[in-house]
């Protein structure tokens, strides 16, 4: 199972992103997706959560409002859109699938790096 996340980078404050991951060596339509996120020094935390057909989301307190995942599984592809970025948005962002907790997950990516800069 592959999951390669990309579209992370350099944002200013107030900026927005999409984040993409594409998924292989799995049945995509059958696996919920998420996002997470490690910020240094931080523990890692959920973003967002997608059920396996995109009709039923879950949004943390801390990007509710401002960000929308999404998917499609005909490019076994899951995205995160982020709005109103703020400098604590910086972080390794995880694309994963197959939730067991909020944190634990069977399959994670390598991560994308975004900096949000004030």
């Amino acid at each position: 199972v592959q999951l390669q996340a990309f579209g992370g980078g350099l944002v200013q404050a107030g900026g927005s992103l999409r984040l993409s991951c594409a998924a292989s060596g799995l049945t995509f339509s059958s696996y919920a997706m998420g996002w997470l996120r490690q910020a240094p020094g931080k523990a890692r935390e959920l973003i967002a959560t997608i059920n396996w057909s995109g009709d039923s989301t879950y949004y943390a307190d801390f990007v509710k409002g401002r960000s929308t995942i999404s998917r499609d599984n005909r490019k076994n592809t899951v995205y995160l859109q982020m709005n109103s970025l703020k400098p604590e948005d910086t972080a390794v962002y995880y694309c994963t699938a197959g939730a067991k907790t909020d944190t634990d997950w069977d399959y994670w990516g390598q991560g994308t790096e975004l900096t949000v800069s004030s």
